[in-house]
């Protein structure tokens, strides 16, 4: 099975009254368009995970990441049976150190969301299957079934 690989990059803050805060955006063009998504995007050719996720975050908020303030969440997998050719292998990273104030982007308007109410009533529906694993420090190795729609969920399974 082929996948395309694709990183997101979620950047946490935590609050002087002990919550924390995660970056996410309102997707302005392309694949998603109208959902609130993580930052983040395609693997260029001769690009690592890493240094996707570093570009990606940068041209999507101007926000600059270093490789090496990347911790690894992990991997998901989406499977859409319906239309393999959108199958994604998605590389997790959460970053806690970067450099700049997230500014909006012709592809992303950027919004700091607290990480115990995510928005996932306007985020992909896999979102909550997922997001709050990796926000809490899990290294996750999960598969993710679409049903026939290309949104809804089939089935989640976690390696």
């Amino acid at each position: 099975m082929e996948f395309a690989a694709v990183t997101l990059c979620f950047l946490v803050r935590d609050l002087p009254d002990g919550g924390r805060e995660v970056l996410l955006g309102q997707k302005k063009t392309g694949f998603g368009a109208g959902k609130v998504v993580g930052l983040g995007g395609h693997v260029e050719p001769g690009e690592s995970d890493a240094e996707a996720a570093c570009r990606e975050v940068f041209e999507e908020s101007g926000v600059t990441v270093r490789e090496t303030d990347l911790v690894d969440a992990g991997t998901v997998r989406f499977v859409f049976p319906s239309r393999p050719d959108w199958n994604m292998r998605t590389r997790l990273f959460v970053a806690t150190r970067w450099d700049g104030k997230p500014q909006e982007s012709a592809e992303i308007a950027p919004e700091w969301f607290a990480a115990h109410a995510l928005p996932v009533d306007r985020m992909w529906q896999d979102a909550e299957h997922w997001l709050p694993m990796a926000l809490g420090g899990r290294i996750l190795d999960i598969d993710v079934v679409l049903n026939d729609d290309n949104t809804t969920v089939s089935h989640v399974t976690h390696r």
